[in-house]
């Protein structure tokens, strides 16, 4: 158990296997709570698209400490379901 402990993100891959390689990309460090602000910067949209994301149901909003809205673990999971080739009627391509 010793062994885990002071390892960073960098040294436990598949944690966050979508996120860690996002933030990396972006030149950006895997914390704990995030604000709707970080969670903007990190998937490039605007602070009004993160909230639209919380009230369609699409990103979990928690009531952490320090104004924090999300946890790690919420933005890997909006990744997660956020797959374009899912049939979702939001698709460019006809019949697909």
């Amino acid at each position: 158990m010793e062994e885990s402990m002071g390892k960073t993100s960098e040294d436990q891959p598949g944690r966050y296997p979508l996120l860690d390689p996002l933030l990396k990309e972006k030149g950006l460090a895997l914390k704990g709570i995030y604000k709707y602000k970080d969670a903007a910067e990190i998937f490039g949209a605007s602070i009004r698209t993160i909230q639209q994301f919380v009230r369609d149901g699409k990103l979990r909003c928690r009531d952490l400490p320090a104004r924090g809205r999300f946890l790690s673990e919420d933005l890997e999971a909006f990744l997660r379901n956020s797959d374009r080739g899912k049939d979702d009627g939001h698709n460019d391509k006809a019949g697909r």
